[in-house]
């Protein structure tokens, strides 16, 4: 199986929860859940399936809370990539993709919102392993 790498997507706006969530403070950067935030729980909860650490796709403001928080539960992110201005899910995936092909590695890529809630981490993981093998068949062969 080829490695297993988490993006996590952290771009949220802070809207839908105020006054928890600001805009300079979206939901997932808050404890809603749990002790953790959920960008925590989110690492924490795909770790165990990581080949390495995460590529985070985050807005710019966000770009030093992103950090801090990875590193207060253990990982420094391989890459926080910043946007300038929110343009969806697809465009964020899309230059994570672009981030993970760089050095020429073909990695699977575990793609995460960081605002969701997930309680049962085992049937996640047992999920995940065995949709890891389809995740292969929609690779794509692009030219150097």
């Amino acid at each position: 199986m080829h490695p297993i790498l988490p993006v996590i997507l952290s771009g949220g706006s802070g809207t839908r929860l105020w006054p928890l969530s600001r805009e300079a403070y979206p939901k997932q950067f808050l404890p809603l859940a749990g002790e953790k935030t959920m960008l925590q729980a989110t690492w924490e909860r795909v770790a165990a399936l990581a080949a390495q650490a995460p590529i985070v796709v985050a807005n710019e403001a966000h770009r030093f809370v992103v950090a801090e928080q990875l590193l207060q539960v253990g990982v420094a992110p391989q890459a926080i990539l910043l946007e300038p201005v929110g343009r969806n899910t697809a465009p964020a995936i899309a230059v994570a993709a672009l981030e993970a092909t760089a050095t020429g590695d073909d990695p699977l890529l575990l793609v995460l919102a960081s605002d969701h809630v997930i309680t049962d981490p085992a049937a996640f993981h047992t999920a995940v392993l065995a949709a890891a093998p389809a995740g292969r068949v929609f690779r794509l062969d692009l030219p150097p």
